[in-house]
């Protein structure tokens, strides 16, 4: 047996361990080792990576004694090891990045606590990625709900306790549709593993029996994940929680977790249920419209903000919508555009959230547009790596977000009529709203500040949290000049997923 067949378990448990090791240490020591663990599960990931590149097809690796259809599988192919690697990957830089301004956000006596969920959570994405049972992905579902709200709440002002309240809310909504979705495929299947759900799954709509309890099922756990991550309508959790929280844990709970839960719909599409049957049941279409409502309302809504860090929170909303307007094409092309949009997303909005945060620093603590004139001056790393995401998001070429937008055009080309219309010109509407406030944000940070204002001494960012900001934005830049491999480990993965 290889050994890099046991690496997506190896990378699971260093998290585990991990979270439990952190809890008995000192709040530096914990910070340490949750940066160390992130950078494991990196190489481990891109170990797991090289090993599925040489497959041709994924493989199981059973947990436990029991084999399928009893036993518990994890599975290694190459979009799991491909999303396992990008997301540890920008979760490394964050932290490098974000725990510099932690202690202005987070005491020391709760900072072991963050770093315990911050690795809670990776294990839980991990596992979302990587498992082959329904129900184990529920299990994580919850673990990283918990871990979550703690990103949030750790902050403890009145704005974050409520935000953290509403995230509860819909989240525990959302676990209960999909707990509910999972329970009743159990009673119409008797199997969770994904591989007999997926035979079963077809048995019934050749049959057309259980038909009608299948549809539910698939409305729940979609509507389910939905709500989890953000999707329009049922986005009124998200701008408050990006925006109140401190910005390392809305980088990771915008470009991280919120793409864990999509990647299991995607999981739950292909391998469970079958894109033909989400196609023939109009799943697609309910995806498409909201991913559409979503690129543009998000846009609008965060045209109107005068606060920057809820400009970027709704900006997130409009991206989300993007990935849903890809899954909801109903075409595999469409659903590796979505997948290449999640990468790009994560890698940028890291950027965003962190850099915006410099600004702010720089600027007085002050979050309107009228106080962070000339902040891009005061500083200046802040304001190149601000200017960069920002362009990612826009579409600029030479950036992931300018290939992203490519390849939802692209995937749009072979639908009808109506239907490519509608992609082209909500890309085209969604393109230049984009532009409207995020050019107009760049142009604030280097217009001349005000005279009358008393900004705080300029300050130099510490080389490690600096050099991390700069990797990130090679990344997003790396993304729009080396497109071509990674779609095409997208279209393999995607094909090894049936």
């Amino acid at each position: 047996m290889t050994l890099a067949r046991n690496f997506p378990f190896f990378s699971i448990l260093v998290c585990l361990v991990g979270s439990v090791v952190t809890s008995v240490l000192k709040p530096r020591a914990a910070k340490a080792l949750t940066i160390i663990i992130a950078g494991v599960v990196l190489v481990l990931s891109a170990f797991t990576l090289r090993y599925a590149l040489a497959l041709e097809s994924a493989e199981p690796f059973m947990m436990g004694h029991f084999p399928a259809p009893w036993g518990n599988e994890l599975r290694i192919g190459r979009l799991e090891a491909l999303m396992a690697t990008g997301i540890s990957g920008v979760l490394f830089v964050t932290l490098l990045a974000g725990f510099y301004h932690m202690p202005a956000f987070v005491s020391d006596k709760k900072l072991g606590l963050y770093c315990i969920m911050v690795d809670l959570a990776l294990g839980a994405i991990l596992v979302m990625l990587y498992t082959n049972d329904l129900f184990t992905a529920y299990v994580f579902i919850e673990i990283m709900t918990i871990a979550s709200c703690a990103l949030v709440i750790v902050r403890q002002n009145g704005h974050t306790l409520v935000a953290a309240t509403r995230y509860m809310i819909m989240n525990l909504l959302a676990s209960g549709l999909v707990l509910l979705g999972i329970s009743m495929l159990y009673g119409i299947t008797g199997h969770l593993l994904m591989e007999p759900l997926g035979r079963s799954v077809r048995h019934i709509v050749e049959t057309g029996q259980y038909m009608e309890p299948l549809t539910v099922v698939i409305a729940l756990i979609t509507a389910g994940l939905a709500i989890k991550s953000a999707m329009f309508p049922f986005h009124a959790w998200a701008p408050d929680t990006y925006a109140f929280a401190p910005p390392m844990s809305s980088a990771i709970l915008s470009g991280l977790i919120g793409k864990a839960y999509i990647f299991l719909l995607i999981k739950f599409f292909y391998r469970v249920i079958g894109l033909d049957v989400i196609v023939g049941t109009n799943v697609d279409s309910v995806l498409f419209v909201c991913g559409v409502s979503g690129m543009l309302m998000g846009s609008v809504l965060a045209i109107s903000q005068r606060d920057i860090r809820r400009m970027v929170a709704y900006s997130s909303v409009s991206q989300i919508g993007y990935i849903y307007m890809g899954l909801g094409m109903g075409t595999e092309a469409g659903v590796a555009a979505a997948l290449f949009q999640m990468l790009a997303h994560a890698a940028a909005k890291s950027l965003l959230f962190l850099s915006t945060n410099e600004l702010v620093s720089v600027s007085g603590d002050r979050k309107r547009f009228h106080y962070l004139h000339g902040a891009g001056y005061r500083n200046p790393v802040a304001g190149v790596v601000f200017t960069v995401g920002a362009m990612s998001l826009v579409g600029i070429p030479f950036t992931g977000g300018f290939i992203a937008k490519l390849n939802l055009a692209t995937a749009g080309m072979p639908m009808g009529g109506w239907m490519r219309a509608l992609v082209l010109i909500a890309l085209a509407i969604s393109t230049l709203l984009n532009a409207v406030y995020y050019l107009h944000t760049v142009v604030s940070l280097y217009r001349r500040a005000p005279a009358e204002i008393d900004y705080p001494p300029s300050h130099r960012v510490p080389r490690h949290a600096a050099a991390a900001l700069v990797i990130s934005m090679l990344l997003t830049v790396y993304l729009g000049l080396g497109s071509g491999p990674i779609m095409r480990v997208i279209e393999a993965g995607l094909k090894m997923f049936a």
